[in-house]
């Protein structure tokens, strides 16, 4: 059985840059673990609108903490601080698609025109980190996630490009050492494998299938960082899964059709944070860690958590 829920609508418009609190609806399917990861009284609040399609949030920690994500088609990356102000951090961006954090506080992005994964040094300098696999450019890397051992795993569908296009012909998920340079296949049976995310301690990784099978996978990561035992994980009921997000207590959160989807680290679902628009990706930040940041469509939401991400 499930339970529909809705907050108190409020509208307030702050300014033309600033916050829109707006209804909040949960569809909750499990009332006590739910009630552990959102307060009751959680609202949803709009951040910016205006854009044609938003992705790839991550919070950088620097300068007293700013968000970032790409707006694809406009060529864009863009910052939004506390303030509520939101510029634009970098144009042309090569159509920068997904966005994380290496382990020294610098943003690695993948790009879609660009074909590569990139690093902004604390310079701002932008620098190619891999841009090929055996000769053969990448189809149009799509979400990144770093390893707390500096390994960078990132997806690579062919959505940023034809399909005729495609020098590789498969859709990997690929695993980059940036000590050794060493650049391997992980995962190749996917058909647009999308999001990924790594479990609290690092011994799980989850990776999306926005293609036809929509649902999650899971793997035991091993330590020569291999996959092994990959199994579904759970299945988006509507739309399919894009970017997703672990949070420490092992609970996974996807965009999904309708909203956010937040599932048990047994694959059962929670319950759905529904969305005016359809998110595509999200990000744990703020100055405490619990704040969602979701970039859906046109525009940037969040709302407040009980709980932090995975990543420390």
């Amino acid at each position: 059985m499930k339970t529909v829920i809705k907050t108190f609508p409020i509208l307030i418009l702050l300014s033309i840059s600033s916050f829109i609190t707006i209804c909040a609806e949960f569809d909750i399917r499990d009332d006590a673990a739910f009630r552990k990861l959102i307060s009751p009284d959680a609202k949803l609040e709009k951040l910016a609108g205006g854009m044609r399609f938003t992705e790839g949030p991550v919070w950088v920690n620097a300068d007293g903490g700013f968000l970032i994500f790409s707006d694809i088609p406009a060529n864009q990356l863009k910052k939004w601080s506390k303030s509520g102000s939101l510029t634009t951090f970098r144009e042309p961006s090569n159509n920068a698609n997904g966005n994380t954090v290496d382990r020294q506080g610098r943003l690695v992005t993948v790009e879609h025109s660009g074909r590569r994964v990139t690093l902004t040094e604390n310079d701002g300098v932008v620098k190619t980190i891999v841009d090929s696999y055996n000769g053969k450019k990448f189809n149009s890397p799509n979400d990144v996630v770093v390893k707390s051992d500096g390994t960078i795993w990132f997806t690579d569908p062919p959505y940023g490009i034809k399909i005729e296009e495609s020098e590789l012909k498969t859709n990997f998920v690929f695993c980059y050492n940036p000590k050794n340079k060493e650049l391997k296949v992980v995962a190749s049976d996917f058909d647009r494998p999308n999001g990924l995310c790594f479990s609290p301690e690092e011994k799980l990784l989850y990776i999306a299938d926005s293609g036809k099978p929509r649902h999650i996978r899971v793997f035991e990561v091993t330590p020569d960082n291999a996959l092994k035992n990959g199994r579904v994980f759970c299945k988006i009921d509507k739309g399919g899964p894009d970017g997703i997000r672990c949070d420490s207590n092992g609970n996974i959160w996807s965009s999904a059709g309708d909203g956010v989807h937040i599932f048990a680290p047994d694959g059962k679902l929670i319950g759905k944070i529904l969305c005016p628009e359809t998110p595509s990706n999200l990000c744990f930040g703020g100055d405490d860690g619990k704040t969602l940041f979701i970039t859906a469509r046109t525009s940037l939401y969040a709302i407040k958590t009980l709980v932090t991400g995975a990543v420390k």
